[in-house]
């Protein structure tokens, strides 16, 4: 009893299990007795898992990059895998008794390292750090389309690039360049702010010249309007003083032709009625003797007087 025993395979392991140095049974989960001392059991590994490798490379410059990701696999056909590797495990401890198992993600590495070292080698180092993404993509395909896992007996099912890095020094002088073309630009869009401030303070300053332009046209006008009117309301009062000095002298006239049929010394006292009626007018009044004679004497004698 001490040399049977009894071995329960999990649901994500292909068991093959061998006696006698033959193949006695396999198959996807397997639970079954044996016998220790000429039994050997092979468990291997069917469900996803993921690596992670970290591997330089050289770019079309010469320059180096590193390149770090991930890539999740898993073993498509047990039987081949097991060919080449050793998936034998202790049934009672269900260890492996070697570190086959293990060196399957680093040959899947190998595999893939290879494939982009192919891809870096056509592009320049800036063109490598700013396509990492694309370039596993191309990685993932041209391994899926070839044949190196399949002889493994591995299906890889997907390929990540976490990220593409140079050396520190080259680092440090592509930030620099990087930064010094962010702070020109940075200068150029001061420049342009400056620029279109003081070509919107040059339209203001237009229109505001324009404005006073347009107001000290309105003033001439106003002031050419004003001129006009006073110098028609001068010629309007021209006219009615000229009219009313017409009249005035037509009045006179017309007066006077009242008069016209007198005689002098008629004429003379009626004046000098109308002076005496008026007298609190006249300040001082002579009358010489030329006058008087005059008056006394009639008509052909010279009139002369003086007030």
């Amino acid at each position: 009893m001490l040399n049977l025993g009894y071995f329960k395979g999990q649901p994500t392991e292909y068991i093959l299990k061998y006696s006698g140095g033959k193949l006695a049974r396999e198959g996807q989960g397997l639970a079954f007795y044996y016998l220790r001392f000429n039994t050997q059991i092979l468990a291997v590994p069917t469900s996803s898992m993921d690596a992670n490798f970290v591997f330089n490379e050289v770019t079309r410059n010469f320059q180096a990059v590193t390149i770090q990701g991930q890539f999740t696999y898993r073993i498509k056909s047990p039987q081949e895998a097991a060919k080449l590797l050793n998936f034998t495990i202790d049934p009672r401890t269900h260890v492996y008794l070697s570190n086959d198992p293990d060196r399957l993600a680093q040959r899947i590495t190998n595999v893939i390292q290879m494939e982009t070292r192919g891809e870096l080698q056509k592009l320049t180092l800036e063109e490598a750090l700013g396509s990492f993404e694309s370039i596993a993509t191309k990685v993932e395909n041209s391994i899926k389309s070839g044949i190196p896992l399949s002889a493994l007996g591995v299906e890889l099912i997907s390929i990540y690039f976490i990220s593409a890095k140079p050396t520190p020094e080259v680092g440090q002088a592509l930030e620099a360049e990087y930064r010094e073309t962010l702070l020109r630009k940075a200068d150029e869009a001061i420049y342009a702010r400056r620029s279109a401030a003081v070509e919107e303070e040059g339209k203001i300053k237009e229109r505001e010249l324009n404005s006073e332009i347009t107001l000290e046209q309105s003033r001439r006008k106003l002031i050419d309007l004003r001129g006009e009117n006073e110098l028609l309301e001068a010629e309007n009062r021209g006219k009615a003083q000229e009219i009313e000095d017409r009249h005035r002298i037509d009045s006179k006239k017309l007066e006077l032709g009242l008069y016209a049929g007198l005689e002098p010394r008629a004429v003379l006292a009626l004046a000098l009625n109308e002076m005496g009626v008026h007298s609190e007018k006249i300040g001082n009044l002579t009358i010489t003797s030329e006058l008087l004679a005059s008056l006394m004497n009639g008509p052909g004698v010279s009139r002369s007087g003086e007030v």
